[in-house]
């Protein structure tokens, strides 16, 4: 800016200089005018009025030249001043603060942004005032971060320097020496690109964070050179090194040749297919051979050719064990590890086929032992679970090489090959034997009996049902006669199924006669010493009273509803009693009520509960539905969909009886239950079979990871109860948290009229 007035100046001088070579031009003209007039008279006029012309000539000429070097330099100033402006109006418009020097450190100009950025004012900045005063100037604000000889090294270096300023501000600082000796400083406010910074820093280390803490091993190659170019934390494990060691390296570069090969070649089909691809194979680990789950996926760039494979390794090998756990505990039964009823209808049936093609024979024994209740009334259930265990030890013995498997709470059955009815009647005899003598527990001399039925394929039935049906119409028949004794299937005991009959028809009326009542069992969370404020509400069990028979077993009628469909107006039935008995409680407990696997099927059930709801007023919340592993076994899709739908009105939906079925986890994956409820069969083994204590701690773990509340079933005993308490189990119920009864022996506990609570 210096310059452009100096040569101003310049111009100006050489407009006046011309002037003075005008009057220099006129001078001597006037003088030689004047030389002339003297030797000519002095009176002469018209001399007198020549030298009057020309001398106003002249003034006039030197006056036009004065006049044109003041316009030109007026001119000249104006078109410096408008060139300064415009400059300076282009430097305070600029989002960077400007700063000059002169070769003296003087400050020559400073634009608006400068003294925003340090919150000056023109007036503070005064002429001739110099970088080290604007520095002191600004050391007064607060502007200030570092001393002034560091402050020009570091700004005077290639990338110059970030100050921090008081209140999180930035200013990004580059000084340039200028050809005049001079100096420009640069100063940028960066404050919103160093907080993008910090934020994609933070954004980042997020990232990083969550990667390194998911639960699988994460890789990605690049798939032109096959070079790692990410690995998380947990992928050390499959690599067997330090991620920072296998970034930028090869599988063959870390892997033997052999090794190397085989995953090459799996990323290779992957890359190949661009389709996921997963696959579970053992990986050898610093915890040992362990059960990976790989998967691969291509990540394809804008060419649509695969730019990177994504690999992650997820650790199954305890998942993996739990469910072969839980497939063992759909198959066999929790205290003797014996086969179960599905398990026996299963070999039943491939015994079928083969014996069928090859025109064999063999034997169905429905076994039952006599005395079982008695002993635990008198010995305690802790004596009778271990007489099972051992029952089911002679049993396996005495049948050798046939199918053995507990039924039920004291039935087992047996499959014999063989020339029959001769070899299932030697077999019944030996079991027999086997059994009748004592069995030494704790120190007491435990006896049992059996009796047994025998039914005869092909003869009896051609199918697992009808040959399991006779073999326990034998077994029925053999009770009948004499206890301990053995029978073979004849026509003639159809008559019990004919008796069966009967009671379907009995049953039918049973509901419109009255004869039917619900019972009350409560349930509780799970604590060493359950109080009343514990209880969380009940089960609504259905009772039958004949008129002539009496009391009929649940296990009796239940089946034969569900057999003939009148499951569908009983269960309707137990569900309005039910929510119309909860809805009448001053105090807000839940009520838990059974549907049948044939509700679902045969009735609208989603409409039904709905109905109820409505015309008892029961808040939905605190209805809880309780199905078994039949309602998705049958019709898996459209189980489900009720089973949203019926979550969908507001109730809970828990899975009852978990483990003694087929308990596949792909219903606890397809479906959100509520509640799962383990079992009686594994909980009264608690203590005595740590089988059973493995899978109850399992069926737990397995809760908690769903965030599923576990209640556990058959709580009959004090350990058992602080076994559950103390493995996390949310909830219990059983005879020791109380026996199923009328709503009025635990009217204290719904808030009705005082009445007597009747404990198990």
């Amino acid at each position: 800016m210096t310059g452009k007035i100096e040569r101003a100046k310049n111009g100006a001088v050489g407009y006046a200089s011309a002037a003075v070579w005008l009057l220099a031009i006129a001078g001597p003209a006037a003088a030689e005018n004047t030389t002339a007039a003297a030797q000519q008279p002095v009176a002469d006029p018209y001399f007198v009025w020549h030298v009057v012309i020309g001398g106003l000539v002249v003034g006039a000429f030197t006056t036009a030249i004065v006049f044109w070097v003041a316009s030109a330099l007026r001119n000249v100033q104006r078109q410096q001043q408008q060139r300064n402006e415009f400059v300076g109006s282009a430097l305070n418009h600029l989002g960077q603060g400007i700063v000059m020097l002169d070769a003296n450190r003087r400050v020559v100009f400073c634009n608006d942004r400068y003294l925003e950025i340090y919150k000056l004012t023109r007036a503070e900045v005064t002429r001739g005032m110099t970088g080290a005063n604007l520095r002191e100037l600004r050391r007064q604000r607060g502007t200030v971060d570092v001393s002034p000889d560091c402050y020009y090294d570091k700004a005077m270096s290639a990338d110059g320097y970030v100050a921090e300023l008081p209140g999180d501000q930035f200013v990004h600082v580059k000084f340039n020496r200028l050809p005049n000796g001079g100096w420009i400083g640069i100063h940028e406010d960066c404050t919103a690109q160093r907080l993008m910074q910090d934020e994609l820093a933070n954004t980042r280390k997020f990232q990083q964070t969550v990667l390194d803490n998911i639960p699988v091993s994460l890789m990605v190659q690049e798939v032109a050179t096959g070079r790692y170019l990410f690995a998380n934390r947990n992928a050390e494990v499959i690599l067997g090194r330090r991620r920072e060691d296998a970034i930028g390296k090869t599988v063959p570069e870390m892997l033997r040749p052999e090794e190397a090969k085989i995953i090459v070649a799996r990323d290779q089909a992957a890359i190949t297919s661009r389709t996921p691809i997963a696959e579970e194979h053992p990986i050898s680990t610093r915890d040992g051979l362990r059960l990976f789950l790989t998967r691969r996926v291509t990540v394809q760039g804008d060419d649509g050719e695969v730019q990177y494979l994504i690999k992650t390794h997820e650790d199954v090998t305890d998942r993996r064990q739990t469910e072969a756990r839980m497939a063992h505990m759909a198959y066999h039964d929790g205290l003797t590890d014996l086969p179960n009823r599905v398990a026996f209808l299963q070999a039943l049936a491939q015994m079928i086929d083969a014996c069928t093609e090859a025109s064999e024979e063999f034997a169905v024994l429905s076994i039952d032992l006599d005395g079982l209740k008695e002993i635990n009334d008198v010995f305690g259930h802790a004596i009778g679970d271990k007489l099972l265990i051992e029952v089911a030890k002679r049993i396996e013995a005495a049948v050798g090489g046939g199918v053995v498997a507990r039924l039920g709470g004291d039935e087992f059955g047996v499959i014999i090959d063989g020339a029959q009815p001769q070899v299932g009647q030697a077999l019944a005899e030996r079991i027999a034997s086997a059994l009748a003598e004592p069995f030494p527990i704790e120190g007491k001399a435990v006896r049992i009996a059996v009796t047994t039925g025998i039914s005869l394929f092909p003869r009896d039935g051609r199918d697992a049902a009808a040959l399991l049906a006779n073999s326990g119409a034998a077994l029925f028949r053999a009770k009948t006669r004499s206890r301990g004794s053995i029978s073979v299937f004849e026509p003639e005991m159809d008559r019990q199924l004919r008796d069966r009959r009967v009671l379907h028809q009995d049953l039918s009326t049973a509901i419109r006669n009255g004869e039917l009542s619900l019972h009350y069992q409560p349930q509780a969370r799970a604590s060493e010493n359950v109080l009343d404020a514990d209880i969380t509400g009940f089960e609504a069990l259905a009772r039958w009273i004949h008129p002539t028979r009496g009391f009929v077993s649940p296990a009796d009628f239940i089946p034969l509803a569900e057999e003939s469909g009148l499951i569908v107006e009983m269960g309707e039935w137990i569900l309005r009693q039910a929510c119309r008995e909860a809805a009448s409680w001053a105090v807000p407990l839940q009520v838990a009520v059974n549907l049948s696997p044939a509700q679902f099927v045969r009735g609208d059930v989603v409409g039904v509960v709905h109905a109820i709801l409505l015309e008892t007023g029961l808040a939905p919340g605190r209805l809880e539905l309780e199905i078994t592993e039949g309602v998705l076994i049958e019709d898996f899709d459209r189980g489900v969909a009720l089973l949203r739908r019926l979550k969908a009105l507001g109730v809970r939906i828990s899975m009852d009886d978990f483990g003694s079925g087929y308990s596949s986890l792909t219903y606890l994956q397809a479906f959100p239950f509520d509640k799962i409820k383990i079992d009686r069969a594994f909980v009264i083994n608690l203590g005595r079979n740590p089988q059973s204590a493995a899978i109850v701690k399992a069926v737990i773990g397995l809760g908690h990871g769903l965030d599923v509340s576990i209640v556990a079933e058959g709580v009959e005993t004090h350990e058992q109860l602080t076994f559950l308490a103390n493995e996390g189990c949310n909830g219990v119920q059983g005879y020791f948290i109380g026996r199923p009864a009328p709503i009025a022996q635990y009217a204290t506990l719904v808030g009705k009229a005082t009445g007597v609570r009747k404990a198990g």
